[in-house]
């Protein structure tokens, strides 16, 4: 059975993400940085019969993370799909002119440092079976600089890039798509419903035939 690693795995989209892709089979590896809340979603999505698994790292720990990806990838066997959507600290949403050079710094080591922590721990195993999917989800910021802001729209910019010549090196062997969420994401919301957007990740990663996708456009 195929393996699905949630980086930043809540309960909205991390649960839906992981209710979708365990519906068609995957097995579940959930990541984030509280044990004990990943350790209440990991016994709700057990309800629905998923085999999941928890491993507790802060994105922003590059160690941690790396190590946390390769205990759950010893623990399944493989990783096949990596998904990354932490959600973002509120010191990285301050406007532009009360944002702190160490603000920054923590919104870049989040968006950029954390996603390639994760892609250089998983993509080695994808390469060597020859397939895989690198699925992100981020914010309108990444590609529309908001002053309100200031961190992510400077950190998700970068990621952005990254992700962009990351798809550039890697197609058609590895599948990487980035989903970019300008709205709210909560159950009831018209654009942002969390098992929708669960839905478009799964679409990009059978699909294999487009690199980014805006909702709402």
């Amino acid at each position: 059975m195929p393996t699905l690693a949630i980086v930043g795995a809540g309960p909205q989209l991390g649960a839906a993400i992981a209710r979708v892709f365990g519906s068609h089979g995957y097995r579940i590896a959930l990541i984030s940085r509280n044990q004990e809340r990943l350790d209440n979603l990991a016994g709700v999505l057990s309800e629905d019969s998923l085999d999941v698994g928890c491993f507790a790292a802060d994105v922003r720990d590059n160690r941690a993370l790396s190590g946390a990806l390769l205990e759950a990838e010893r623990h399944f066997g493989s990783i096949d799909v990596l998904e990354y959507s932490p959600l973002p600290a509120s010191d990285y949403l301050q406007p532009i002119l009360e944002t702190t050079l160490e603000q920054a710094q923590a919104a870049f080591e989040f968006s950029v440092l954390g996603p390639m922590t994760a892609v250089e721990t998983v993509l080695p195993g994808m390469r060597e079976r020859g397939t895989g999917s690198l699925l992100f989800t981020s914010g309108g910021s990444s590609l529309v600089p908001n002053g309100a802001v200031a961190g992510t729209s400077i950190a998700m910019a970068g990621e952005a890039a990254y992700l962009a010549m990351l798809h550039e090196a890697l197609a058609p062997e590895i599948q990487v798509s980035h989903l970019v969420v300008p709205v709210k994401i909560g159950p009831g919301e018209a654009l942002g419903d969390p098992t929708a957007l669960a839905e478009r990740l799964w679409q990009l990663h059978v699909t294999r035939d487009r690199f980014r996708v805006v909702v709402g456009k």
